[in-house]
């Protein structure tokens, strides 16, 4: 990041909001499909950027009507759909403030985040996501108004139709967002409250065209406008919102709308996104399915684990500048032989960029993808900085998170906390000063997260500030780090060390559902539950002998004693994981209290 960068993208930006950015798409690129649905047959469903935009007119006028005016604050509670971006930018265009809730959210969960953001109307899915409104009404008093999309069953006469805000004409945007400020907020983006209740984060609109125009420049395209990619996060996740909202509204992406992350692979084999974000199990899933559908001929599946760790040192060869013209046919003969019918099995045959966020990825999966041809990326960052921090999509290095984007300064603090400053640092917590003070401090944004950087400026993490694991001998030991190489064991898809206050390190390790059942078939249990399999004396011992080759990764004192291997799955958006998959310690440890005691007993 230079001062000359910074200074050319606030003057860039200067007075831009996402509504402006957008009616500059839809005058250069009208025509794109901004939008696809897939329907019961297989077909696509399309909403070219001047079909979206018209529909945005309709649903400003509706929502106009129903009462919506500037600073005012709707939740949206729906999947996946293309309801949701009219929605949501009809929202922005009249100066309110659209908020996401977690799809899974209980009665509760819904009643603390709608009166805290003193939201007074909602749009809401039919089903079960409008019965939990519904529960949580009573304890709203602010929340007049509430549209249904779909059926609304029968929800009650105080629950009205969203085709009702297609019947109030149209809104001339152009109008609206002449009438917009840069200083409007964007989006709340409530965290996940694994450490408390839930904090809204402030996202103004300069916060998302600065922050949308530095990730621009990391991938530097030559063209952007109908760049393919699948939107299946939920969009209370800063994200989804960026990648799956924000940056087709400003540089004209082409969004499928997958409602349901289950059927992810389905709609990436029919859509061939160009571009993707994914947490990391989402990339480990697809790992893990590679393998499954290659465990079924053995001899195919040690040629080809032969081919990648062939192409893993070609790979290695041309970060270091040191790859040989050999090596490069080398690659490109393993490309036609196997690589190429792996992408196109997964659907990323046609991916021009990769991108794993919003939790560490395992160095192995990473470094595999990119070896078969699969450009895979790490992007840091948090909710609070809009997103992003750090990344370099054209100078990936594995084990690294990237240096910092363009017009913001990342830097390592005294304490080894990582902190950032710039455009994308949020605006604060809505309605506690308090939090803000202790995030933002003289303007930087401190992360939590503690980390190193190397003499190229390229960052790596070590560990969640809070959450350095202190045994009763006094040592700091980062679980994160351990708990990374653990997921590497083959058969393990999620791991939890354990120690605070203890005399040694275990774990709590989760069978991969996918892993698994490529065992069992492979030794004679088709059929075998994961519950079973973890208890299953062999199965027990392939993984102690994976602990017992990650332990010697590790000093003495880091090192795992004992671990559990448990058979359940675990669910996002879940008491033990985040909607993105990150662990709530606090509710795997409540959950197995137990299991935990067991091992040091």
């Amino acid at each position: 990041m230079t001062d000359d960068t910074t200074t050319a993208m606030h003057a860039l930006v200067a007075g831009l909001t996402a509504p402006m950015q957008f009616l500059r798409t839809v005058a250069e690129h009208g025509d794109v499909i901004a939008l696809r649905a897939m329907e019961a047959d297989g077909s696509w469903r399309e909403w070219s950027y001047r079909q979206l935009a018209e529909q945005v007119a309709r649903t400003a006028a509706g929502l106009r009507a129903a009462g919506v005016r500037p600073g005012q604050r709707v939740v949206l509670m729906m999947r996946n759909r293309p309801e949701f971006h009219w929605l949501d930018i009809a929202t922005q265009f009249l100066r309110a403030t659209p908020v996401s809730i977690y799809n899974s959210s209980s009665p509760e969960e819904i009643q603390y985040l709608a009166d805290h953001a003193e939201a007074e109307l909602a749009v809401v899915e039919s089903g079960p996501l409008l019965e939990r409104m519904q529960a949580a009404r009573p304890e709203l008093p602010r929340l007049t108004t509430v549209f249904v999309v779909g059926d609304p069953g029968g929800a009650g006469h105080d629950v009205r139709r969203a085709e009702e805000l297609d019947t109030h004409g149209s809104l001339d945007l152009d109008e609206l967002a002449v009438a917009g400020d840069p200083d409007d907020i964007a989006t709340l983006i409530y965290t996940s409250g694994t450490t408390g209740p839930p904090k809204g984060v402030m996202i103004s609109q300069f916060n998302v065209v600065f922050t949308v125009e530095s990730l621009r420049r990391c991938i530097d395209f030559e063209h952007y406008a109908g760049l393919r990619t699948v939107s299946y996060l939920p969009m209370a996740h800063i994200a989804e919102r960026m990648m799956g909202l924000y940056q087709p509204m400003i540089l004209g992406y082409t969004v499928h709308c997958c409602p349901d992350v289950n059927e992810l692979s389905r709609f990436l084999v029919a859509a061939r996104p160009q571009i993707l974000f994914g947490v990391p199990r989402v990339w480990e899933k697809i790992h893990s399915a590679v393998g499954a559908a290659l465990a079924a001929d053995p001899a195919r599946r040690q040629q080809f684990d032969q081919a990648v760790s062939a192409a893993l040192a070609i790979r290695r060869a041309e970060r270091d500048g040191t790859a040989t013209d050999e090596q490069r046919r080398t690659w490109q003969m393993l490309d036609e032989a196997a690589f190429g019918q792996v992408r196109r099995l997964v659907g990323l045959d046609e991916l021009r960029l990769g991108v794993s966020g919003a939790a560490p990825i395992q160095q192995p999966v990473l470094e595999w993808f990119n070896a078969v041809g699969i450009p895979l990326t790490e992007i840091y960052g948090m909710s609070e900085s809009s997103g992003p921090m750090t990344w370099s999509p054209n100078a990936n290095i594995p084990g690294r998170i990237g240096q910092a984007i363009p017009g913001v300064e990342v830097r390592i603090a005294d304490d080894g906390e990582i902190v950032c400053r710039g455009g994308v640092v949020f605006q604060g917590y809505l309605k506690q000063p308090d939090k803000t003070a202790e995030t933002i401090v003289d303007g930087w944004l401190h992360s939590g997260d503690v980390g190193e950087v190397d003499e190229h400026g390229y960052f790596r993490i070590v560990d969640r500030k809070k959450e350095l694991i202190i045994t009763s001998g006094g040592k700091n030991i980062s679980p994160a780090n351990l708990e990374s190489a653990l997921r590497s064991i083959p058969l393990v898809g999620q791991a939890v060390a354990i120690g605070d206050n203890r005399k040694f390190v275990s774990a709590l390790l989760v069978l991969d559902p996918d892993a698994a059942a490529v065992w069992a078939t492979a030794h004679g249990r088709t059929g075998a539950s994961p519950t079973e399999l973890a208890t299953d004396p062999e199965v027990v011992a392939e993984v102690q002998a994976g602990v017992d080759q990650v332990n010697r990764q590790f000093a003495t004192v880091e090192q795992i004693k004992r671990f559990t291997l448990l058979g359940e799955e675990w669910l996002p958006d879940s008491d033990v994981l985040t909607p993105t998959s990150k662990l709530k310690r606090r509710g795997v440890t409540a959950r197995y209290a137990d299991e935990i005691e067991a091992m040091y007993a």
